[in-house]
């Protein structure tokens, strides 16, 4: 069969599965649905040369790129050619704009032959180059500053079928300023920097929870982790190396501008685990047996070298705390729990300060990881007075979202304001490195799937969301804020947030804040320093009402966990209060129990719900739950009276019970001994008594039994506050004394003796001859 007649009789397959490539006036629509079409090609965006475009550039933008057959037969005549959609009309068309079909891209290059044939698995590279703008030749025919959609299109044969776009990959390109073009008369065209908006950028280091769930706290063991992933990324070349690179180099370069725009954002539970990984560690080989086999793990050196880079950064530049392991604030108000609330929202700070050796730059500002509240959240974040949140502009009303930037106080929970932060940028910046995510907070329409986009077009996308509020017209750049009086705001700021717990690797670090670089040189953008975002603004500031999207819910700890955290938390607290506190011990009964009060909050962490695989990060967080309750029932478990075995025998009707109560734990407790005896024995309180860190002690008990029969006992430990430790012990008691009986036959013996003795002193008395005499007398 030859080419032509493949590929006509596969015609209707091609027009039902393949968009065909066709010119004309193109309108923005939803990209077209083909999840069940069959795939032939892959495209992914390598990279785009210049990343972003100013006056300096050469006029041609360069793209280079691999096309991959991914299906069951040979492509021919394959081709690719690049468009170009109209420039970036708002921030919501910074994600939109790449869902539409590729006809809303009417502005097109020629197409350009990559191969004739291309076999099933082959992969070839490309490089595509367009003029910027020309007025002879083809040309993506930019001609003003601005954020614009670009779009590669392949187009092939599939064998036996037709000529079909088999593929595109999107892009945004940042157009800071037009440079000069081939004739003389395209003369370059800077960008408007009347009105530079103040950039603040929020550096988080954070990272899953990786110590083992289960493990109560030890002065002595060595911490474990449920695998060595942070060893990899604390070193050079790993992911949070690379993010405390970047901002080592803004640190200590020469202009300090994008430095003091910075400010870094560190979890707790990040430095929790580094700083116990210098002091060596463990890896364990099953995640479900925490306290099972385990091996020595590899990032000791690794940990130490970071944390001291990290303590010398961050005592030179801004740093706040961020709430315990990316914890669900939305959660954690639902518990209404302070012993959770505190470790998560209150002892952030102090263990930022405490390992860094710093001051935090503010401690009365909080970061939500899903950067939404509901009103309860709000009211638990201000319980103990006032407080600054940090959310998405998305996050409040929308009808309050252009009100400014904040410290706006949110209407319906005293106490509480709000620094809102750009979604738009925070949403491309979720979705650079190897586990993209997709914050909550985004709106349904510019949610898709970020597998169909490269690395390369994710990080293009997000330097194009960093500079869109820096280029819009100096009238929407100034975000005029009443003061009351009149007056306006001096010009608004745009506050990049990317999500905590963030994939970037060390390249999209460094490019991320080049892009920050760039703007505030070329003038489009001036640092704005983390601090000023809160000071209040003149005369009385808009309020704002929360706004929580459905997606938060998705996105949230399970039932499940919530529950496991509302069952657990009172049990450890009841525990916590029986523990003793020695001021000698190396190990507190905090310090023991803390641990587990803080793996409860690392099942509800966020961390991993919205990334490409929230099934498994919902399992691992119910497995830590599970973990948790296990070890607490160890607790319990680990103290108990033991049983004496056989048949305990009394010597006398008051003699005291001797019995064995022993703890097992690292700590001392208080214990009482709860006992079920039959009413034929009574046993006295002895009070709480005191058992020593892995210990003994003999419990002297009184008792009053008054049967001779053997008694069945029941004892039991219990906390003062009557929590059962332990098991209950049965104990069979026998006593030697005949109790009631023996004293009645007594009684009754002693009476008989004292009526014959009487008798007989009487008999004498009278000088008679006692009748129990008879047959004794004399003979």
């Amino acid at each position: 069969m030859t080419s032509a007649a493949r590929r006509a009789a596969a015609a209707v397959l091609a027009v039902l599965a393949l968009v065909l490539t066709t010119a004309g006036v193109a309108v923005a629509q939803p990209r077209s649905d083909a999840s069940d079409a069959p795939r032939f090609l892959e495209l992914r965006i390598d990279s785009v040369t210049p990343t972003t475009m100013s006056t300096s550039s050469e006029p041609v933008v360069t793209v280079t790129g691999t096309l991959e057959n991914v299906g069951d037969r040979d492509v021919e005549d394959i081709a690719v050619r690049l468009q170009r959609a109209p420039a970036v009309g708002s921030a919501e068309e910074l994600r939109t704009a790449l869902t539409w079909d590729q006809t809303a891209y009417d502005r097109t290059g020629p197409f350009e032959s990559v191969t004739d044939v291309l076999e099933r698995g082959e992969q070839r590279q490309f490089r595509l180059e367009l003029a910027l703008r020309s007025a002879d030749n083809p040309s993506l025919g930019i001609d003003t500053p601005g954020v614009y959609p670009l779009l590669v299109n392949v187009n092939g044969a599939p064998e036996y079928g037709g000529q079909a776009r088999l593929d595109d990959a999107r892009f945004l390109l940042p157009v800071l300023g037009v440079p000069a073009g081939e004739s003389s008369e395209s003369r370059p065209v800077p960008p408007d920097t009347s009105a530079p908006v103040g950039v603040t950028m929020l550096w988080p280091l954070a990272d899953r929870p990786r110590l083992a769930a289960g493990v109560p706290g030890s002065a002595t063991d060595p911490v474990r982790l449920v695998d060595d992933d942070l060893a990899t990324s604390l070193a050079d070349g790993g992911r949070l190396d690379g993010l405390l690179d970047a901002a080592e180099r803004a640190a200590t370069a020469e202009d300090r501008r994008v430095a003091d725009a910075m400010c870094l954002a560190v979890d707790p539970d990040l430095l929790v685990t580094v700083a116990n990984m210098t002091r060596g560690y463990l890896v364990v080989e099953d995640t479900a047996e925490p306290m099972g086999d385990a091996h020595d793990g590899e990032g000791t050196a690794a940990a130490v070298a970071w944390l001291e880079r990290l303590r010398t950064l961050a005592a030179s530049m801004c740093t706040v705390a961020v709430p315990f392991a990316q914890v669900d604030v939305a959660a954690l108000a639902e518990l209404d729990d302070a012993s959770l609330a505190g470790p998560a929202l209150a002892a952030p700070t102090e263990i930022v300060n405490t390992i860094l050796g710093i001051t935090t730059t503010r401690e009365d500002v909080v970061w939500p990881d899903a950067g939404v509240l509901t009103e309860q959240a709000g009211a638990l974040l201000a319980a103990d007075g006032p407080v600054t949140t940090l959310l998405a502009d998305t996050a409040v009303d929308a009808a309050d979202s252009d009100a400014g930037t904040g410290p706006m106080p949110v209407r319906g929970v005293d106490g509480l304001s709000t620094v809102l932060f750009d979604s738009a940028a925070a949403t491309a910046l979720a979705a650079l490195g190897d586990a993209p995510q997709t914050p909550s907070f985004t709106a349904e329409d510019a949610r898709y799937d970020l597998t169909e986009d490269s690395p390369g077009a994710r990080l293009q996308d997000a330097l194009g969301a960093l500079s869109w509020s820096a280029l819009r017209t100096s009238e929407s750049a100034t975000r005029t804020v009443s003061t009351g009086d009149g007056a306006s705001a001096a010009p608004g700021s745009a506050l990049f947030v990317p999500p905590q717990s963030w994939s970037a690797s060390g390249d999209d670090a460094a490019a991320v804040l080049s892009m920050v670089g760039t703007l505030i040189r070329s003038g489009l953008a001036t640092p704005r320093p983390f601090d000023t975002l809160f000071a209040p603004a003149a005369g009385d500031a808009p309020t704002v009402a929360l706004s929580y999207p459905e997606q938060a819910i998705v996105d949230g700890a399970s039932a499940e966990v919530i529950d496991a955290a509302r069952e657990q938390a009172p049990r450890l607290d009841s525990f916590q209060e029986a523990l003793v506190e020695d001021p000698q011990a190396q190990l507190t009964p905090q310090q023991f129990t803390a641990p587990l009060r803080e793996d409860l909050l690392r099942a509800m962490s966020l961390a991993g719900r919205r990334g490409p695989d929230p099934g498994a990060a919902a399992r691992d967080a119910g497995q830590r739950g599970e973990e948790v309750r296990d070890a607490v029932d160890g607790m319990f478990a680990g103290v108990t009276v033991l049983s004496p075995g056989g048949v305990y025998t009394l010597t006398s009707e008051q003699s005291p019970l001797l019995l064995v109560a022993r703890n097992d734990l690292p700590v001392g407790i208080t214990v009482r001994l709860h006992v079920d005896a039959p009413s034929a024995m009574k046993i006295t309180d002895i009070g709480p008594t005191q058992l020593p860190p892995r210990g003994s002690r003999t419990l002297t008990v009184p008792a009053q039994i008054s049967d001779s029969r053997k008694i069945g006992v029941e004892f039991a430990l219990t906390t003062e506050s009557g929590l059962p430790l332990g098991t209950p012990t049965n104990v069979t008691v026998r006593s030697n004394a005949y109790g009631q009986v023996l004293a009645i036959v007594t009684g009754c013996a002693g009476a008989l003796l004292l009526f014959l003795a009487g008798r007989r002193l009487l008999h004498r008395f009278r000088g008679e001859p006692d009748p129990a005499d008879e047959g004794y007398e004399k003979r």
